[in-house]
């Protein structure tokens, strides 16, 4: 047994390094005085100022927050009705065929998803630009919100339900007093995986962001194919970071909402 762990503790050190040791590597040189990733000459901010004095790269990087916040507020809401709407449907066959289809485009390939919606919104004629990214990233961030609050609303005892009605809450009461709070750290999970995910997507963005609008990801494709420099390390450096808040902040979200439910059982 103890042979099977430190094997596994070194297999999952590895697969650790393999997987952070670019972004590491990058992350280190976008502080190098240096104009190249083969010599870290001294440590400096400039790519980190230029990153920030590059009025065009600003306005990319509030396009992306806007779309990242939109996108995950009415995906959230969109996706806690639509949960509401799985966990109370009296036809499981129906149930069980729209959890499929849910799954199904968490798991299709970002790339069908972006190809699918550019022939969409060109057979439609919508522009491609912010609209059509927004639609697109509220799209694919719905099936997530549904996976992070379904297990919610399924914890919830429907005894519960049934005292607020014998009390005389009406169904708007009695999801806005009973339902909406249980399944709150479910509801906040799914926002800011839905942001997080919006803030990485590249793929469906691609093909679907239109010329006179574009997000960092896309943008930060367009600079490498370009040549690479360190201004891009710089960058890609704050989206890791970004990124690493949110899923820290998710991770504490979650936890805080499971400490109240062990202290319910206690009690």
């Amino acid at each position: 047994m103890a042979r099977t762990s430190v094997g596994a503790k070194f297999y999952l050190a590895l697969i650790f390094i393999i997987l952070y040791a670019p972004i590491l590597y990058l992350i280190f040189y976008s502080f190098n005085s240096g104009g190249s990733m083969n010599n870290f000459e001294s440590f400096t901010w400039e790519h980190y100022a230029a990153v920030f004095s590059d009025t065009r790269l600003i306005m990319i990087l509030i396009n992306t927050v806007i779309v990242a916040l939109l996108s995950a507020l009415i995906a959230t809401i969109i996706g806690v009705f639509g949960s509401l709407g799985i966990v109370y449907m009296r036809n499981k066959s129906i149930r069980n065929s729209l959890l499929s289809l849910n799954n199904v485009l968490i798991v299709s390939p970002d790339v069908v998803i972006g190809a699918s919606f550019l022939i969409l919104f060109t057979m439609i004629g919508v522009k491609l630009g912010f609209a059509s990214v927004l639609i697109s990233h509220i799209a694919f961030s719905i099936p997530i919100v549904v996976l992070m609050v379904l297990p919610k609303l399924q914890e919830m005892n429907s005894s519960l339900i049934d005292a607020a009605a014998d009390l005389g809450a009406t169904k708007g009461e009695i999801l806005r007093r009973v339902i909406i709070p249980f399944i709150k750290p479910g509801i906040f999970a799914g926002f800011f995986m839905a942001l997080t995910y919006s803030l990485d997507d590249f793929a469906v963005t691609f093909f679907v962001t239109g010329n006179g609008f574009s997000t960092l990801s896309v943008e930060i494709y367009s600079m490498a194919r370009a040549g690479i420099t360190l201004t891009i390390n710089a960058l890609s450096g704050i989206i890791f970071i970004v990124t690493i808040l949110l899923v820290v902040g998710y991770y504490f979200i979650n936890q805080r909402g499971k400490s109240p439910v062990g202290m319910g059982v206690r009690k």
